[in-house]
């Protein structure tokens, strides 16, 4: 005889439905009467298309279509002045494209979301696709094949490249559109390294390799790995700034020692001096670099920093808190973070010593944030108790009073990187593609992507498209702005008004 069923049926399950919702409602207004405050989480709306006729949707794609040109628009000067610098390396005699308009189509490429070079030479090379954005960037005379761009990059120094980023970069920086997202003063900028691809053929000299497992055998892997730096602000606007690729022939070849993502750090963080020396900048970084030497190159080039500090990195710095927490008895702060109860407890003055010897010697500042938070069970309407732990070690001394900014909108928004890194993985930017097998083109169409990615963050949060982009989503906005290109949407003499007028980009 077989034994009856555990599994709930049908009239169980909606049972416990409208228990959890039931649960959930009163979790809420519980939550609202004690001070706490559900974190906001976007999400698009579940309903039909709002637009009644076709007059009404093509009003909405041609201002949507030509708001986003105009944000790249109004980073075009800088683009073409610094795009212009670079040295063509081509036959002036046989040139048909600049080599501008060239780099141009390329970031293009990337702001329109083509998944390869195939891709692009397909789509933007329709007559209706063609003539649209002619009338959007008058600059393109005619389209290159991507193949063009492609042997071009593999000649030119693509550096020059991520030149012109930085340079956009810069220009919003001076002209103040970042201010109001500052940490403690101080530009965020997170840095963090990721794989690009993997191979198992050698394609180029300064691939990295590993050996990896396959059942019972060993096999040689060839990848190419990236170090990130990224402005990582509060609210979760994230831009690209630098790439640090690293390369198996800048680690000692003679004892088979490749680069690493410390070495790669260090000559990041040389240029990224070079290039901002004056800017007041606040590292964030992760569980890797808390160690003397990158603290004391922190602290040379004059950077304030946060660090995350693992349970099992530092000992004498985490026996040095235990022991002085005690003693310390007033460092510690309750505060509510929207439905959180957090609680810090620091310690401030905290002596590392290390090097030869332990001869050289750092001054360190430990935080801890314990925080809670209740929830409803996935399975069934109990309310659970959820906890997370969290250490930094920062530059400057911890109190009450700076304790938010440094830790909640500053330490913990160094995720922003690595949300950033996912969106260009997954969200069209083909971040882990070559594009080519050429270590110089692969370069230089990752600056390109960057770029692209960089104009539509600027786009993303613009005043004028961010309820269009609420609306639709990132990716939807994208698409329906390659939509609108693609097809016989745009009116030209409407376009034409429109990129005549004066624009200032205005962020949220």
């Amino acid at each position: 005889m077989s034994k009856p069923s555990r599994r709930p049926n049908r009239e169980v399950i909606k049972r416990q439905r409208k228990e959890k919702k039931k649960a959930e409602k009163a979790l809420r207004e519980r939550q609202r009467a004690e001070g706490l405050k559900k974190p906001v989480r976007a999400s698009m709306p579940n309903r039909k298309c709002v637009y009644r006729s076709v007059e009404e949707e093509q009003e909405a794609r041609q201002d949507a279509t030509t708001e986003q040109v105009r944000v790249f628009r109004s980073r075009l000067p800088v683009l073409l002045k610094r795009l212009s610098k670079i040295e063509d390396p081509r036959n002036p005699k046989k040139v048909k494209h600049k080599l501008t308009v060239v780099m141009i189509y390329g970031i293009l490429t990337f702001v329109f979301h083509m998944a390869s070079r195939r891709e692009a030479n397909r789509e933007m090379t329709r007559p209706v696709f063609m003539d649209n954005l002619k009338s959007l960037f008058p600059e393109l005379e005619d389209l290159p094949h991507n193949d063009t761009l492609m042997r071009l990059l593999a000649r030119i120094d693509v550096n020059e490249i991520e030149s012109v980023l930085i340079e956009l970069v810069r220009k919003l920086i001076r002209n103040k559109k970042f201010v109001r997202y500052l940490v403690d003063n101080c530009y965020p900028i997170a840095i963090d390294g990721t794989q690009k691809f993997v191979r198992d053929v050698l394609w180029s000299e300064e691939c990295l390799e590993r050996e990896v497992k396959k059942g019972d055998d060993t096999q040689t892997q060839y990848y190419v790995y990236v170090l990130e730096a990224n402005l990582a602000f509060r609210g979760g606007m994230t831009i690209p700034l630098m790439s640090e690729f690293l390369s198996y022939t800048q680690g000692d070849t003679d004892t088979s020692k490749q680069d690493c993502e410390l070495k790669a750090f260090k000559r990041l963080a040389r240029r990224l001096k070079d290039e901002f020396g004056h800017l007041p900048i606040m590292v964030l970084l992760d569980g890797l670099y808390p160690n003397g030497p990158i603290m004391e190159l922190c602290r040379k080039n004059r950077w304030d920093f946060m660090i995350v500090l693992q349970d099992k990195s530092l000992p004498s710095v985490w026996e040095e808190y235990e022991a002085l927490k005690k003693l310390e008895t007033k460092n510690h702060f309750n505060m509510i973070w929207g439905n959180r109860r957090q609680r810090f407890e620091w310690v401030n003055d905290i002596e590392y010593c290390y090097g030869p010897n332990e001869r050289k010697k750092q001054i360190v500042h430990v935080v801890v944030c314990k925080e809670n938070w209740e929830e409803i069970a996935k399975d069934s309407a109990e309310v659970v108790t959820k906890k997370s732990r969290h250490a930094w070690i920062s530059s400057r001394p911890l109190d009450k009073w700076n304790m938010h900014e440094r830790c909640n909108l500053g330490a913990r928004h160094r995720w922003g990187i690595e949300s950033g890194i996912l969106v260009e993985k997954r969200h069209g930017y083909q971040y882990e593609r070559a594009f080519s097998y050429d270590w110089n083109a692969m370069k230089g169409y990752h600056y390109l992507m960057r770029l692209g990615h960089l104009i539509n963050v600027l786009a993303q949060y613009s005043e004028r498209l961010v309820k269009m982009v609420r609306e639709l989503g990132v990716r939807g906005f994208i698409r329906f702005i390659r939509e609108t290109i693609g097809g016989p949407w745009l009116d030209p003499l409407w376009v034409q008004k429109c990129l005549a007028a004066s624009f200032q980009l205005r962020l949220i």
